[in-house]
């Protein structure tokens, strides 16, 4: 399975992959879901300078935590080829993890902007964009062994921060737990079994954000225990 992602981007906009995480990623033109081939092909033909594939991991390649995601925004990590850049999500979550001393350099939703993490890496359910942000249970299904791989890829992880229900119920499987066991809710935890605790998160969606259902406050209550938890 090819994956070197240089072959088609230039160099200056190939973002930088936690090194334990690129065995785990998908090549660039992965075939697995064939509505997302074509998503991204046709995205592809009307924007051939956006990064166009699966978007790969960002953050610490020894981190202790794992954020995991939705999937890509069609203007934020679709086009950007970093999670959570260049959407209304990016902010509220590169804030907050510069509030916590898990981010360091200023965000400047780009790829070149500098901004690195500390002890903290970002990872999508689902890497590749879907229609609405709706993927379908088969894609998710499909993408989630490399979810897997990437948190077994991490020796010091031990929190794993959870956006949404779908991210949720992946990362859950993933970590070999029962979901009847393991109900999503804001701030609910899970200890899976042999393994890192998974904390729940309302998603930082613009959407969520501009109806009051996560608030600022929420959001960084759920990174404080997260800090409470750590090993």
């Amino acid at each position: 399975m090819p994956r070197d992602y240089r072959k088609s981007v230039n160099e200056a906009s190939f973002p930088i992959i936690p090194a334990s995480l690129i065995p785990a990623q998908p090549p660039r033109d992965c075939p697995l879901c064939p509505r997302l081939v074509e998503v991204r092909h046709m995205v592809a033909a009307e924007y051939p300078g956006w990064w166009n594939a699966p978007v790969p991991p960002f953050g610490d390649d020894d981190a202790w935590l794992a954020i995991v995601g939705l999937a890509p925004g069609k203007h934020g990590a679709h086009r950007t080829g970093r999670p959570f850049t260049g959407d209304g999500a990016g902010p509220l979550l590169y804030g907050t993890l510069a509030k916590f001393g898990l981010a360091q350099g200023a965000f400047a939703a780009r790829i070149d902007d500098g901004l690195t993490l500390n002890g903290a890496v970002i990872l999508n359910a689902v890497k590749c964009l879907p229609p609405e942000n709706k993927p379908t249970p088969d894609e998710i299904r499909a993408c989630r062994p490399f979810l897997a791989q990437e948190l077994a890829a991490l020796p010091r992880l031990s929190v794993v921060i959870a956006l949404g229900q779908i991210a949720h119920q992946s990362v859950v499987k993933a970590l070999g737990g029962k979901l009847p066991k393991a109900r999503f809710a804001h701030l609910a935890e899970h200890r899976m079994p042999g393994g890192p605790v998974v904390l729940d998160s309302y998603h930082c969606s613009r959407y969520n954000q501009n109806t009051g259902r996560l608030t600022p406050e929420m959001f960084e209550a759920v990174f404080a225990r997260a800090m409470e938890l750590r090993t």
